[in-house]
């Protein structure tokens, strides 16, 4: 097998794009159709098509109309299940964990230590430049109440933000993307708001009759080649029969995906890759999503996976394998983004369904636990760290799992409001409820002002100015709150946080010290927190 040629994922060295476009126009229509599920033994499945763009909703409009507009997330699945515990070694405790694992455990003179309690399974060696430089935090014991332990159900709680004990078969994104403009097929939005690559997503994009929201491909060559040959059909000269409705159903769907084609193609004809990715599946997908963004495409949202993380047997080699995926490739996609001066508009997230038992099994590998580590990447971290607190091996459930100290839809509520820009009421809808927002990652939105909870007013009036040596701020609560007030610089850096306390419903003024607060002359954001939101002003300090 040759090696992938990673200027342009998907081909082989000696290969060009021109080669690629010489390739019978029609095959390639028909096999592109049939991975629609348009074509082929399945037959005409109206609501299963695995691939399509998020349509306009609350949410997507939120998306396009953000202050930072061109933020990214990354999410990176690690399909499987992944060892937290041999992924970040819990060296506070490393004599419990040697014991527990006395063949499979990563030794303490091969970890790659970060803090006195936070190391690196040695294969993630690449990404200490990310947590040297302020770029990586780790989000330790992350999981939820009543942890489920099957793959698909807990990857479908992951995916559909709901509680184990319902049962949701939407997703969180694809819930808000159902309210769809009637003349969508015809005249869907300019530039998809998601993409998942490497394979069709679960229940994240879908809505509740399994219709998927985002453009979902393995092969960019082949969009590139569909762009460039294929054509538009027409929808209107079509017989008057239920066949002609399901044709031009079809033709109306192949012709948004064509369109699609020709703005991912664009993207990937203008971008272009600069930096060594590893000769494998994870490698070729970031390598694609890297190219695509230097290409200028708009898309916010992106999804990609690995898969293997299922280690019941033999984890040491198979682990260690994943590990060193992960590693290299992150770090050359950050590489890439930064080549092409995009990085600091960029955040990525590795998540997995669960994490494993504390113990190794017989077969030299672990079986299904709960709590695991969620990994951030990104310059808008503001610097890094590790929250959540330290796995408790000596405090575990019934089934000898780790017990998670944080909800899972608490970074996703925290990615959503105070990453990418969406106002914190919109992102509880999308969710299902409140969650807490988790300030101790360092994300911060200038300027995006939320509008109301369920049960508050539909506006929070918040005022800060300056007023002789003191900054004040006013605002008015619709109920007793829990309140926070954070000070950030204008690059988005948090100073401090003066007061963190639950008050009374009603007016509410706090005043400052400049003298306390240590403000220079300069540009600052005073923050105000009420009850996991965040409201924002700028106050502008000149001595």
């Amino acid at each position: 097998m040759g090696q992938t040629n990673k200027t342009n994922p998907g081909l082989r060295k000696g290969d060009s794009l021109k080669d690629g476009l010489a390739h019978d126009q029609e095959h390639g229509r028909r096999n592109f159709l049939r991975n629609l599920g348009i074509l082929g033994t399945s037959g005409f499945l109206l609501n299963k098509l695995p691939v399509n763009a998020m349509a306009s909703s609350p949410l997507s409009a939120a998306l396009s109309a953000a202050d930072d507009e061109d933020r990214v997330l990354v999410l990176i699945r690690l399909k499987g299940g992944n060892d937290g515990l041999n992924t970040l070694i819990p060296i506070h405790d490393f004599g419990k964990y040697e014991m527990l694992r006395p063949d499979i455990h990563i030794p303490r003179n091969e970890a790659v230590e970060l803090t006195s309690t936070l190391a690196l399974h040695p294969q993630l060696d690449p990404l200490s430049g990310l947590w040297n430089s302020g770029a990586m935090r780790a989000v330790q014991n992350v999981g939820y109440p009543e942890y489920n332990l099957s793959h698909f159900r807990s990857s479908d709680i992951w995916a559909s933000a709901s509680d184990s004990d319902e049962t949701v078969t939407s997703g969180v994104f694809g819930r808000y993307f159902n309210d769809q403009y009637p003349d969508f097929l015809s005249s869907p939005p300019e530039t998809p708001p998601a993409i998942q690559i490497g394979g069709p997503g679960n229940l994240l994009f879908n809505n509740e009759e399994d219709f998927n929201y985002a453009i979902s491909t393995e092969n960019p060559t082949q969009l590139y080649e569909i762009a460039r040959t294929g054509q538009l059909y027409d929808v209107s000269s079509v017989p008057e029969c239920t066949y002609g409705e399901q044709l031009g159903y079809v033709r109306a769907v192949a012709n948004t995906t064509f369109r699609y084609a020709g703005v991912l193609a664009e993207a990937y004809d203008a971008g272009r890759n600069t930096a060594e990715y590893e000769n494998d599946r994870l490698g070729d997908q970031l390598a694609l999503v890297a190219r695509l963004l230097r290409g200028g495409l708009g898309t916010r949202l992106f999804v990609v996976e690995l898969n293997g993380f299922d280690t019941h047997a033999n984890q040491p080699m198979a682990h260690a394998n994943l590990m060193n995926s992960l590693g290299k490739n992150v770090k050359a996609f950050f590489d890439d983004l930064s080549a092409g001066a995009i990085d600091d508009r960029v955040m990525a997230m590795t998540f997995s369904e669960f994490g494993r038992r504390i113990f190794q099994n017989g077969s030299n590998g672990t079986d299904h636990g709960s709590a695991a580590p969620v990994l951030l990447f990104g310059k808008g971290l503001n610097g890094n760290g590790h929250t959540g607190g330290l796995p408790d091996l000596n405090d575990v459930d019934n089934g000898f799992n780790l017990k998670f100290k944080v909800d899972f839809r608490s970074v996703y509520a925290t990615l959503l409001t105070n990453w990418l820009c969406i106002p914190a009421d919109l992102v509880d809808q999308v969710m299902g409820a409140s969650f807490e927002r988790m300030e101790d990652l360092g994300l911060f939105c200038q300027g995006a002002t939320s509008t109301r909870t369920p049960g508050q007013a539909a506006s929070l009036k918040m005022n800060a100015y300056l007023n002789g040596g003191e900054v004040v701020i006013d605002y008015t609560l619709a109920r007793a709150s829990n309140v926070g007030i954070h000070f950030f610089d204008v690059a988005g850096r948090k100073l401090s946080s003066p007061f963190r306390g639950r008050q009374a419903g009603g007016q509410q003024s706090q005043r400052f010290s400049l003298n306390n607060i240590g403000w220079a002359s300069g540009i600052y954001v005073v923050s105000l927190e009420v009850d996991g939101q965040m409201y924002s002003r700028k106050v502008g300090l000149f001595r």
